[in-house]
């Protein structure tokens, strides 16, 4: 399931993202450094939850293969099956809506968040291509329907 089938991508061009330094033009609050000094790229309080509650259902699974393409939080492996979490603002989410109310250092984010998005694509695709099955929830959908979360990972496992 492409989550971002709506957005298009020409394949063969890679974004470039611009380096995020003053001489660039780009600038941070003092607020804006720390907040973005505590933001993590996995053991998420999101993807926690889902691995919480997919242990409590009797799951086992490994933890962010540096082998794999992407790092998938969550892998079954006798299963051939990864799952990502992925942030809404990280990975676009309604991206085209959240692009146009950026305010400072457009210039950035948005080529940031867009090779992103791409890259998210690129995974997918060589991820599946190699044999295994990719599920991708956004933070928000794993924080208010867990449980939708959890049975498609369970259907999923009981169909393979």
């Amino acid at each position: 399931m492409n989550k971002h089938k709506s957005y298009r991508i020409i394949e063969e061009e890679i974004i470039k993202v611009p380096r995020f330094e003053e001489e660039q033009g780009f600038y941070a609050t003092a607020k804006s450094s720390t907040i973005m000094s505590k933001i993590r790229s996995k053991n998420t309080k999101a993807e926690i939850l889902l691995r919480k509650a997919l242990w409590n259902t009797g799951c086992r699974y490994r933890l962010h293969a540096k082998g794999l393409a992407g790092k998938p939080d969550i892998i079954f492996v006798r299963q051939k099956i990864v799952v990502f979490v992925d942030g809404d603002f990280w990975h676009g989410y309604n991206w085209e809506e959240k692009k146009k109310k950026l305010i400072s250092n457009k210039a950035y984010w948005i080529p940031k968040i867009e090779r992103n998005i791409q890259r998210d694509i690129e995974v997918t695709n060589l991820l599946s291509q190699n044999g295994w099955i990719v599920i991708r929830f956004w933070e928000h959908e794993v924080q208010k329907q867990l449980n939708k979360c959890i049975e498609k990972i369970l259907l999923l496992m009981k169909s393979l």
